[in-house]
This record gives structure tokens, C-alpha cells and sequence, in this order.
């Protein structure tokens, strides 16, 4: 009776753990994220590598940041996966963090990228299309200019020619 019983926990626990085993072993975390080129002005493009594990090459794996929307990953070799992201227009300045999503989990990697912002320019006053006033005097007197200090090389070297 003492033997059954023990027979009986530990064929339990053995199925315990074997049910438990393939359960915390089924999803492998990506380690790491890269981001090539990892600072990136708004509006350009960064390719996003994966490292670790290799949930996210399945098919269905995607990762996302504020500053793009979300993407998904393709895998070459079973190891590493990779996407091609563009950053939005108006993301702000300042490094972001990146979310993987693989095989219904999601993990967060914090200051994969950086956006780099420009100086606003703006135009400044001036014109967008068309000649300004300004412009058009302007060049008219570079016209005027042309065509009196071209007639004056021309007048002096016909007087030189009647000598």
C-alpha cells in the first residue's frame, strides 16, 4: 500500500513536470534589438534587427514604436529577424523604445533608436512661387548693367577701329 502511494506521487509529479516542462521552454525571448543606423532624422529609414531566441521568426511577429507604425518582421536564417521601418514625420526628437510581438508575447527594449531633430527654417518672409517685386528690379538692373557696359566695350572699340 506504502509503494502504490509513493508509485502514485511520483508518477504525479513526473507528469507534472513533463506537462510544465514544454510550457516554459515554448517561447523564446529575443535577447536584443538593433537599430542600423541607430540615430535617424524624422522621415528616414532604420532596419531593425532581432536577436535571441527564435520566436520572432515565425511568421506573424511584428514590432512597433511610437515613432513608426507597426511592422513585420521577416527571418532569413531561423535566428534573427529583421524589418525595414520608416519613422514618421513628426516624431519627436529623443530615443525610443522598441515592443516585439512573437507568438502572442510582447517585450520591450528601451532606447534602440534615437530621432534626431532639424531646425525649423521656415521661409523667412520671403516667397514660395513666383518673382517678387524685389526680385524682378533687381534683375532688371543686372539686364540694364549688362546691355550699357556691353555698349560702351562696343562703342570704345569701334572708335578704336577709325584711328
Amino acid at each position: 500500500m506504502r509503494t502504490t502511494r509513493a508509485l502514485a506521487a511520483s508518477a504525479a509529479a513526473v507528469a507534472l513536470v513533463g506537462i510544465a516542462a514544454p510550457t516554459a521552454t515554448a517561447w523564446e525571448q529575443p535577447t536584443s534589438v538593433t537599430a542600423s543606423p541607430n540615430a535617424v532624422a524624422r522621415g528616414g529609414q532604420i532596419v531593425l534587427t532581432v536577436s535571441g531566441g527564435n520566436a520572432c521568426a515565425t511568421m506573424g511577429s511584428t514590432i512597433s514604436s511610437n515613432a513608426f507604425p507597426t511592422t513585420n518582421l521577416t527571418s532569413r536564417d531561423g535566428r534573427t529577424a529583421t524589418a525595414t521601418v520608416r519613422i514618421n514625420a513628426n516624431a519627436n526628437p529623443g530615443a525610443y523604445d522598441v515592443f516585439t510581438h512573437c507568438e502572442g508575447q510582447r517585450k520591450k527594449f528601451e532606447d534602440v533608436f534615437t530621432v534626431i531633430g532639424g531646425v525649423r527654417g521656415g521661409l523667412g518672409g520671403s516667397s514660395s512661387t513666383g518673382a517678387t517685386p524685389t526680385d524682378i528690379a533687381i534683375g532688371g538692373g543686372l539686364v540694364a548693367a549688362a546691355l550699357i557696359g556691353g555698349g560702351l566695350f562696343w562703342m570704345r572699340r569701334r572708335s578704336e577701329n577709325k584711328i
